[in-house]
């Protein structure tokens, strides 16, 4: 029997990048999935590819910068699947520029996506995960949030706040056997890049050179590594900050 059968995953920024990949290779190891994500379009794409491959899928659009969306999310998978055994908080947002071209309202977006939707989404899910017999939580973070790049001071300062937040939630859930995990995510070749490149290529000549492995990752790559953590065969691992990135946190190549 499968052991992930019956378990619901709900996974964030689903319609693109990480989080579509994400949700293709739970669906294929047999998670039902919830694809949240504002671009309702993307989402029904890929939650069509799921569902031609034999998963089973379901689209939420929603905006998660709205701190009403992660009650609204929960209900909505409750109602439907009846329970919760997975999230993944993938979705984020970011703008690069020196510190003092930030406003406040730049301020706030980045809290409201990149950490207190992490924060809520997991606060109105404890009851069912906590009802659930193999939960887990895995944050995507960025290598970003360990090292400094600059033009990065607000979107790196929420990536580390990820990071506490999963060993404070992994250290404080461990009682209700609810695993927490983030993967430091490197650079990876998806959309988020063209908010501050413009196009992937670009990207690519920025980053690729402060990268030991001389590469950007492909979605699926990052999608691999969730599955690990949420796999019932890694149920001993919880509070773990692990990077995927290439070598990056070991900083840029010499030459």
């Amino acid at each position: 029997m499968n052991a992930n059968q019956g378990r619901v995953a709900i996974v964030t920024g689903a319609g693109s990048g990480i989080g579509a990949a994400t949700a293709r290779l739970l669906a294929e190891k047999g998670l039902t999935v919830v694809l949240v994500g504002r671009r309702e379009e993307l989402l029904e794409e890929n939650a069509a590819r799921i569902t031609a491959a034999g998963g089973t899928a379901h689209v939420l659009a929603d905006d998660l910068a709205d701190p009403a969306a992660p009650k609204r999310i929960v209900d909505a998978t409750l109602a439907r699947f009846g329970g919760i055994d997975v999230i993944v908080n993938n979705a984020a947002t970011i703008k690069t520029g020196p510190f003092d071209s930030y406003t406040p309202e730049d301020f706030d977006y980045h809290i409201n996506v990149n950490v207190k939707s992490i924060f809520f989404l997991a606060q109105e899910a404890l009851p069912a995960l906590r009802s659930s017999g193999d939960a887990a939580i895995v944050n995507i973070s960025s290598v970003v949030g360990s090292i400094v790049k600059p033009g990065n001071a607000l979107y790196g300062m929420t990536k580390a706040a990820v990071e506490y937040l999963t060993k404070a939630l992994a250290h404080e859930l461990a009682a209700d056997r609810i695993r927490v995990s983030c993967i430091a995510s490197g650079s990876v070749k998806t959309p988020i890049h063209l908010l501050w490149a413009g196009s992937i290529e670009n990207a690519e000549r920025d980053l690729v050179p402060r990268i030991p492995l001389g590469r950007m990752a492909e979605p699926d790559e990052l999608a691999y590594w969730v599955y690990q953590l949420v796999s019932p065969e890694t149920g001993f691992m919880t509070g773990d900050i692990l990077h995927v990135d290439g070598g990056q946190i070991l900083g840029n190549p010499e030459g």
